[in-house]
Parts: C-alpha cells; sequence; structure tokens
C-alpha cells in the first residue's frame, strides 16, 4: 500500500507536478487506502463509490473538495494502469471569479516593501510577471537576463518551461537585489537570512505582511497578484493569448476566465462596440 503511494508520489514528481498539487493528491490517496484498508490492486469500482460517498456524506465535503479528492483518485488509479476510478466522476464546480487588486492597491503594496531589497522585489517579480509562487521560488540568478530583460521559468506544471518577459521596474528592483543578495550557498535567485533558498510559505507570508502594512484590507496571496496582474493587463488592451503565454495556461480557456472579472471593462467595450439600431 504504501509503497504504491511511495511510486505515485515520485511520478508526480518526475511530471513536474505543483508542490500543492502532489502534497493534495498524495494525502487523498492515502486517506482512500487507510480508509478501504485494500491493496489498490484489489479496489473495486463499488469501493470507490462507498469512499465517496463517505466524502460527501460523514465527512460533508464541499464540491471542490470532492472535485480534487476524485480527481486525485483518478489519477493514481490511472498511473497503476488500473481501472477502479474509470467511472469515478468529479462533481461540477461553480466557477468562482478570480480575486484581485486595484492598480492603485498593487501600488500600495509594492511600495510597502521599498526599504528592503529583497522583499520589494519579490513583490515586484510576482507583481508584474504573474508567476506562481512555486515558480517564483524555483528561480535560479542564472534564469535572469537584464539586458533582455527576460526570465526563464521552469514550470510547476509539467514541461511547460517558458520565457517571462518583464519592464524596467522589475529590472531596477531585481538589480539591487543582486548587488544586495551577496554570495550564498544555494543558487536559489530569492534566499532566506540564512542563505538557503525561500519556501514557498514563507513567500505567502511575505505577501501578507506587505498587505498589512499598506494598509490592504483584501486576502492578498501570490495568486492574487498573479490574478491582479493578469486582469490589468486585459483592461489596458492585452491580446488575450499574449496573456496566455505570460501566465504559463496550456489552453486559452483558462485564461479566458479575466474576461469576466472587470465589469467596467465590459461595459466599456459593450459600450464602444454596441450597435445603434
Amino acid at each position: 500500500m504504501h509503497e504504491a503511494l511511495g511510486r505515485y508520489r515520485a511520478h508526480l514528481e518526475e511530471e513536474r507536478r505543483s508542490p500543492k498539487t502532489i502534497q493534495q493528491y498524495t494525502w487523498h490517496v492515502k486517506r482512500m487506502l487507510e480508509w478501504l484498508q485494500k491493496d489498490p490492486a484489489e479496489v473495486k469500482p463499488l469501493d470507490l463509490s462507498a469512499y465517496r460517498h463517505h466524502l460527501t456524506v460523514d465527512l460533508e465535503y464541499s464540491k471542490n473538495s470532492l472535485y480534487i479528492a476524485t480527481k486525485a483518485l483518478q489519477d493514481f488509479f490511472s498511473y497503476l494502469d488500473l481501472d477502479a476510478a474509470d467511472e469515478l466522476t468529479p462533481p461540477k464546480r461553480k466557477g468562482a471569479l478570480p480575486k484581485y487588486l486595484t492598480e492603485d492597491e498593487a501600488r500600495k503594496l509594492l511600495r510597502a516593501a521599498e526599504e528592503d531589497a529583497r522583499d520589494h522585489a519579490i513583490l515586484v517579480v510576482l507583481g508584474y510577471t504573474g508567476l506562481r509562487v512555486s515558480e517564483a521560488c524555483a528561480l535560479r540568478c542564472e534564469d535572469i537576463d537584464l539586458s533582455e530583460r527576460t526570465l526563464h521559468v521552469m514550470s510547476g506544471k509539467g514541461d511547460k518551461d517558458r520565457i517571462v518577459v518583464f519592464e524596467n521596474n522589475t529590472s531596477m528592483a531585481l538589480r539591487r537585489w543582486l548587488e544586495n543578495r551577496g554570495v550564498a550557498e544555494h543558487d536559489a535567485l530569492f534566499v532566506n537570512r540564512r542563505g538557503g533558498p525561500l519556501t514557498a510559505r514563507s513567500m505567502e507570508r511575505l505577501v501578507r505582511k506587505y498587505a498589512r502594512v499598506a494598509g490592504i484590507q483584501k486576502t492578498v496571496t501570490p495568486h492574487v497578484m498573479r490574478h491582479t496582474l493578469a486582469t490589468t493587463l486585459l483592461r489596458r488592451g492585452a491580446d488575450i493569448r499574449i496573456i496566455q503565454q505570460l501566465l504559463g495556461h496550456a489552453s486559452v480557456a483558462t485564461t479566458q476566465i479575466y474576461t469576466h472579472v472587470d465589469d467596467a471593462m465590459l461595459k466599456g467595450a459593450y459600450d464602444k462596440a454596441a450597435p445603434d439600431y
């Protein structure tokens, strides 16, 4: 049981799934195996139906939690080339609109960290490139090209490395940080005070800290900053396929959610194109 789970975790890591996905999927699979008390090869479709009933009725899982659990089980049994989860279908999730900052709030957030070269560079990179937190943590010094104003992003979403461009504010913030960074044992771009790589959790805490300093009432995370960039670019007229490339979305359908988040933008576009019958 645990051997199969260990192989599955290694498989997810080899596929370069995000740390969050690896944690969620292995956790759900482990819970399922412990509840069924069966070897994966012995699990039948009826067993999984009973387990999902347990999650829904006994544990009162939300649709979102049930969706993730179902996707994890589907992926696990598919990896093992077993058909136990073939008939298991995830519930439809209500599409929540992404949360984002206004440009004024984003400006206040970045200014709140100006006294600290590292923290300011982190917030500027997140705010102007829209990187996922795992991608920002994985950046190495050699991934930065200040002369070309590009980042080589090693994505946590499978084999989808990409080049992301940045503007002068990011260039200046990165140059300042690199001058202050000094020599560190690790080649990570963003290191902690001991010279080790900065973790995703530490970066998330850092963002929340400066949001409080800036007096922003919303809950701010690196992902909110990612949504902020996408929404701002779209509002300012950027082509949606350019935004797709910058964010590293496999499909433009994922990016299209941003066309629904800004009422003012929708009204403006409609007023400009509305017919005059």
